[in-house]
């Protein structure tokens, strides 16, 4: 998940049980406002991966164009074509998914939407909808639902606009934040959950006051739900007056892949005797 902020109410998706970040099924996010990252290259190997299944595009690469984004592969009709398309980027009207308005299609670097037409090649067959759940074509307009395609935790809220980041990721507003966004463009990346309960670890929080700080210098707070607990112990973590929980966390990409951080483990507290890891910083 990359947050630039977040404004969100998080809700567990079965009666009776607690949002955890130890599993990504039991809990959803309402976001009310905020910016929303996705990289390009996360999006280019779920299209790939099956979420276009009977398209007669293959081996798709994403790549933003100025404001727009391309798309690069091959078309599989009669014979195989290498293909570009440009198309431009918006929320759909209904706010649940991002918008691809088809603007310019090309083959073998020719324009050819006319061939396309000879040839009885439609959107529906370059971005067939049968069957990819999540995905849903018009005329010239795909709208991808990345709640369908996505795996979980799954975001809900009205989606208002999509556009390309400057550093190639896929930007998404949510809600009104402009700006909020303006007037907090030198903050540190921030996630803030308040109220409610949540687990983590074996931890509990009850009337939940927790805010997560990026540490590092990135557009975005990569917080990687399936690794957070790496983050949290290469993070710091402080206590507020109020018995919140203040955690500053480095990205996920930052921390070395060392055997301390894929083997956390306090067992060795448990007994004087017996060595941290090697990988831990220990006094001469």
């Amino acid at each position: 998940m990359r947050v630039k902020w977040l404004r969100a109410r998080m809700y567990p998706t079965k009666r009776g049980t607690y949002p955890s970040f130890d599993d990504t099924n039991s809990f959803r996010l309402e976001v009310q406002e905020g910016l929303l990252g996705m990289n390009l290259n996360d999006l280019q190997t779920l299209v790939n991966g099956g979420a276009l299944k009977g398209s007669s595009l293959k081996n798709l690469k994403l790549a933003p164009a100025g404001r727009q984004l391309k798309i690069s592969g091959t078309l599989h009709k009669i014979v195989p074509l290498p293909i570009q398309i440009l198309a431009d980027l918006s929320a759909s009207p209904d706010g649940k998914s991002v918008r691809l308005h088809l603007q310019k299609i090309s083959v073998m670097k020719m324009p050819v939407k006319g061939l396309l037409e000879k040839l009885h090649v439609q959107t529906a067959d370059l971005f067939d909808p049968t069957n990819s759940p999540g995905v849903s074509v018009s005329g010239d307009d795909v709208d991808l639902d990345l709640n369908e395609l996505l795996p979980p935790p799954h975001t809900l809220g009205r989606l208002t606009d999509v556009r390309i980041w400057k550093t190639g990721d896929l930007m998404e507003y949510y809600g009104s934040p402009r700006p909020d966004a303006y007037r907090i463009k030198q903050w540190r990346n921030f996630m803030r959950l308040r109220g409610g309960t949540v687990n983590f670890g074996k931890l509990t929080m009850h009337n939940t006051d927790l805010l997560l700080v990026d540490t590092s210098q990135s557009d975005w707070l990569n917080f990687d739900v399936a690794h957070y607990q790496e983050q949290l112990v290469n993070g710091q973590t402080h206590i507020t007056p109020e018995a919140g929980l203040e955690i500053f966390v480095p990205d996920i990409s930052k921390i070395p892949r060392t055997e301390a951080n894929r083997q956390i483990s306090l067992q060795w507290m448990k007994n004087r005797n017996v060595n941290p890891p090697p990988d831990v910083t220990t006094e001469p």
